[in-house]
């Protein structure tokens, strides 16, 4: 099976209007890491004050090494291929950047490749093993993962690859999270409403819920 563990990082937190400044890829066939993508997006607007101090990523960064977002479209259409796994923390954000970029580019295409596609959300897996809170840096400390330079999108794919091979560890049911997001039915469904995902309202816990009672099941 191919997997692509992904992670962006944006403009901002509006899938519509922000854009995605770094995509990066890390590619795993049998078992083994067959790729490791990371780009900058040169997006033609200066950056957010903000997201350069949380990212660190500046204007030069993109102005100089960045590609254009056609050829990340591209990209990302050369590399998602039908069946692939793609595994994100907080998967339904970066999968609705990650749309929204390609359905700028291949407005009749975009929908069919992202459904082809599988999907798996290390958040929802997550919020059924540890209690609150539930960010990527937070994984890390409760698997004492090696901790990398988070809010960078190479890094974190890093950090997601040993994440995930600890919560199969921790227990082998990850199959069962696929394409089923979990939400907090306070705030609803952030983001675009994929008809291929299963959105299903997800609660705090405080520790491993029993096999029985994981989200898929509820």
């Amino acid at each position: 099976m191919k997997v692509i563990y992904f992670d962006t990082e944006t403009t901002g937190l509006n899938y519509k209007f922000d854009r995605i400044i770094e995509l990066a890829m890390l590619t795993v066939e049998d078992g083994k890491i067959t790729d490791d993508y990371d780009e900058f997006v040169n997006i033609g607007r200066d950056l957010p004050p903000k997201i350069t101090q949380i990212t660190g990523i500046t204007d030069d960064d993109l102005i100089l090494r960045g590609k254009d977002e056609a050829h990340i479209a591209e990209d990302l259409k050369n590399n998602l291929t039908p069946g692939t796994l793609m595994i994100a923390h907080n998967c339904q954000f970066d999968l609705s950047f990650v749309f929204s970029l390609l359905e700028r580019h291949y407005p009749d295409e975009a929908y069919e490749i992202v459904s082809s596609l599988n999907w798996l959300d290390t958040v929802t897996v997550l919020k059924d093993r540890k209690e609150f809170p539930h960010k990527l840096i937070d994984a890390v400390k409760y698997y004492g993962i090696e901790e990398v330079n988070f809010h960078r999108a190479i890094d974190d794919t890093k950090a997601l690859y040993g994440i995930t091979q600890a919560l199969k560890d921790e227990r082998d049911d990850l199959r069962e999270y696929i394409n089923i997001f979990g939400y907090n039915p306070k705030y609803g469904v952030s983001g675009f409403k994929f008809s291929f995902i299963e959105y299903k309202r997800q609660y705090f816990t405080k520790r491993i819920v029993d096999s029985d009672y994981i989200l898929p099941r509820k």
